[in-house]
């Protein structure tokens, strides 16, 4: 009995300002400033690429307020880890935690963190492209700096996710604002003809959908520290529609600026779009827009560790991680321990990082998982409708994001398949091959037994209890 009352529980700290402003600070990262050349790229087009655009932001809206009905019928903290172990088992909740925390999440926080860099170090390297060793080198100090705020306070954390939110919005309205003033002096050109040249082979819409959901990537931020919302039944969906809302508007209204003012031709050929706008608008004051992206990223990269460690300390608490990363620190807690985890993986993938790449094949295991855990959703819809349900969305909702989910994750393979798809799939499937040895049979139980006590009396943890 001892040991239960002295259990730690996570607070209930993150309100509904702080929840909106996690779900558009993660989302408003990198992305906006970085993924329309390369959604228009894939596309061909103008016209096209807002239809991917207003698309993106319809997907991730249905799949929100699905999640939404998913974190009220299982509130707890954990995201699609915990949906899938309540809905699917537990091999294939391994299987997710697993590809979590060594392909989506380091893949996600390194992605960010490398576009961090490139604005950090791009005034320095003014014409000429910056040594990806100074790039790689700035962005595993970004991830550092983040970490220590993450395991130091929960509310340091949230004041790093609203201020950088203002931060954002600010640049994003100096863009829109920009735009708007070019289109009242008559500036269209680039809007005739604008469907002129799109691709419409599979592989391409599927290509420029990852890269356009890429930056919505973060619209589930919520389901990942349910334990640490306040009122989550009613905060969690009123969240989720404010916040996924605004981004989309916003993410339009700025591409509209960027083609304003940019031809198609400059913006596909552009480094960084932001930027790039910023030399052409604001011309020697350009510099700004590349401090407001970097600061952007910095924040998007913050909730993307904060969220993070959380998947990791909640699978730890089912027993499918060791127990060490269960733990948060008597203090202040924080979940340190599952932090520091997620920190030293997102550092070794860094290492060989290449934008392009993390992006495509983060989106393709996400997708496969997305998918999984509405499936999970469906079956609680039609196998256990008498489970308590304080908000719900249509059944066609879940059933509609499974088809796009499931056309997400073929397309890039259908047109032009690459053998790292197939690398992915096979690291995906041999999480359950990991998990008969590791976790259902226990292998070495004493090793780990030591390893975790002296851990915890270094970073000075303890077992936290669950917060419903």
């Amino acid at each position: 009995m001892e040991s239960e009352t002295q259990r730690l529980n996570l607070k209930r700290e993150v309100g509904i300002i702080g929840g909106v402003s996690f779900i558009t600070g993660t989302m408003i990262g990198s992305g906006i400033f970085i993924s329309p050349q390369f959604v228009l790229s894939a596309i061909g087009s103008p016209g096209a690429s807002f239809v991917v655009w207003t698309c993106c932001g319809l997907i991730s809206m249905l799949a929100g307020l699905c999640y939404a009905e998913l974190g009220t019928v299982i509130p707890e903290s954990g995201g699609e880890f915990i949906y899938i172990l309540r809905t699917a088992g537990k091999v294939v909740a391994f299987m997710f935690v697993l590809s979590f925390i060594v392909v989506m999440r380091p893949a996600s926080a390194t992605g960010i963190a490398l576009s961090f860099a490139e604005y950090v170090v791009a005034p320095f390297y003014s014409g000429c492209s910056p040594p990806q060793l100074m790039v790689k080198l700035v962005a595993a100090g970004a991830i550092m700096v983040l970490t220590i705020v993450n395991c130091l306070s929960v509310r340091l954390a949230t004041g790093i996710q609203v201020v950088s939110m203002v931060v954002k919005l600010m640049a994003l309205a100096v863009i829109i604002l920009g735009g708007v003033v070019m289109l009242f002096q008559g500036h269209t050109e680039n809007f005739d003809n604008s469907f002129e040249g799109t691709n419409v082979d599979v592989s391409s819409i599927g290509i420029a959908f990852y890269q356009g959901l890429w930056s919505f990537e973060g619209w589930n931020t919520l389901n990942y520290l349910t334990e640490e919302l306040k009122h989550p039944e009613v905060n969690l969906p009123r969240a989720i529609v404010i916040g996924i809302s605004l981004v989309t508007g916003l993410y339009l209204l700025v591409n509209v600026s960027y083609l304003t003012v940019m031809t198609p031709r400059e913006l596909m050929s552009s480094s960084a779009v932001a930027v790039t706008w910023g030399n052409k608008m604001l011309g020697s004051w350009g510099w700004i827009m590349s401090v407001a992206a970097a600061l952007s990223a910095f924040g998007s990269l913050n909730g993307t560790f904060f969220s993070g460690g959380r998947v990791s300390f909640v699978a730890a608490r089912e027993g499918h991680l060791p127990d060490i990363l269960a733990m948060a620190h008597v203090h202040r807690l924080t979940p340190s321990p599952a932090l520091i985890f997620t920190t030293i993986v997102s550092l070794l993938v860094l290492i060989p990082g290449d934008f392009q790449s993390i992006v495509n094949f983060f989106s393709f295991t996400a997708w496969i998982f997305y998918g999984i855990t509405l499936s999970g959703l469906l079956y609680l819809k039609i196998k256990k409708p008498e489970l308590p349900r304080p908000y719900k969305v249509p059944i066609i909702l879940p059933i509609l994001v499974i088809i796009v989910a499931v056309f997400l994750v073929l397309a890039p393979i259908i047109d032009d398949p690459q053998i790292e798809y197939l690398y992915v799939t096979l690291f995906i499937l041999s999480g359950a091959l990991f998990y008969i040895p590791l976790i259902h049979y226990k292998l070495c139980p004493g090793l780990l037994t030591k390893l975790t006590v002296f851990l915890q009396l270094l970073l000075e943890v303890a077992p936290a209890e669950k917060n419903l």
